[in-house]
């Protein structure tokens, strides 16, 4: 899934050129990049598809040549996470219903590749069998409240793999700060697995209106007449996401704790808690910055351009071509409000 805009990673993210087309983390690679690479380490190539909003067909394709106008799918429309999953679900349907499918996001990062690999075999297989709806969860390490939360059994249905008992999407900090304490929860990192028959079928039972939408596209799947179908099909449906749709009102859900060195990278905390810092917690992208008294920020200018700082503690500074961000680390919630503000006081010209 590559159609977000990454609004929590204002400014660097804009509508325009989203985080997921971003080299946030300085490897050399966009977040996209990095998923597709991650995937087609034991996944054909031509199996993966990538689905994002009509503005960015020409990027994915810039930058992931190894793959097909065939295999992006477009989205008219942002209608979030629900939508996006049920059209590609009846569309995979319609090539093989017995079809075990990975949904993943495509801005987020994994640095255990051998664990993800294995991790997902193991889901796939489970999928298989059991016609469950499988996730992976992560061990928490705050209480973040831009998770979903996800409490399991502790009796295991197969090794290493556990019925869902509560599935909680993106709870105040109150609620987030209790499930930390419990010990009981772990972060939904966002990353599904299920059988695109059992799939289809969970939204004939919970989001009937959205599926009864896209089952009425099953002649013109794979066909040319699929992108006129899908232009009038998204215009019909309810913004809503997968999570809340589907995840928090299905029976057989099962979840696969993993340590797959994950991060969403959904804020400007969470890359923070990536990058390396130095030895007063400084997190430093841009090759000529200078810091004088100033401890645990998260600092990115561009290369070539002299930045002096001093006397900032736990803040975020973040320079653009056009826009200069300085905002403190336990205030990053602002964010929203002041794209918010810029948007009805300067228009779109900076989002």
């Amino acid at each position: 899934m590559a159609g977000g805009i990454g609004s929590r990673f204002w400014p660097a993210s804009r509508a325009n050129y989203p985080k997921q087309f971003l080299d946030i983390m300085g490897t050399g690679k966009s977040l996209i990049q990095e998923t597709f690479d991650r995937f087609s380490k034991f996944c054909l190539k031509e199996n993966i598809f990538i689905i994002t909003n009509k503005s960015y067909a020409d990027t994915v394709l810039e930058q992931i040549p190894d793959i097909t106008k065939q295999q992006i799918l477009i989205e008219p429309l942002r209608r979030n996470t629900a939508p996006c999953v049920c059209y590609f679900s009846h569309k995979i349907k319609a090539i093989n219903p017995n079809a075990i499918t990975v949904i993943a996001p495509s801005d987020h990062i994994v640095q255990n590749q051998g664990v993800f690999e294995e991790t997902i075999l193991n889901a796939v297989e489970f999928a298989q069998k059991s016609n469950a709806l499988v996730t992976l969860g992560v061990q928490p390490s705050r209480p973040d409240t831009g998770y979903g939360y996800i409490q399991h059994t502790t009796e295991s249905a197969e090794e290493g793999v556990f019925k869902v008992k509560t599935f909680t999407e993106k709870p105040d900090r109150k609620l987030a700060e209790t499930f930390i304490q419990s010990g009981d929860f772990l972060w939904n990192s966002g990353i599904f697995i299920w059988s695109a028959n059992t799939i289809v079928q969970e939204f004939e039972k919970h989001q009937s209106e959205i599926n009864e939408i896209f089952a009425e596209g099953v002649d013109a799947y794979n066909t040319p007449d699929e992108p006129s179908f899908i232009n009038s099909a998204y215009s019909m449906c309810t913004n809503i996401s997968i999570d809340y749709g589907i995840m928090e009102k299905a029976e057989d859900v099962f979840v696969i704790p993993a340590d797959l060195g994950w991060s969403d990278l959904g804020t400007w905390t969470s890359l923070y808690e990536q990058y390396e810092k130095d030895y007063v917690g400084n997190a430093v992208s841009g090759d000529n910055v200078m810091v004088y008294d100033t401890s645990n920020s998260m600092i990115m200018v561009p290369n070539g351009k002299l930045v002096v700082l001093q006397g900032l503690e736990d803040y975020f500074v973040v320079d653009t071509d056009d826009v200069l961000m300085i905002c403190k680390k336990d205030n990053e919630g602002i964010i929203k409000q002041i794209t918010a503000d810029i948007k009805q006081q300067q228009g779109d010209d900076f989002l």
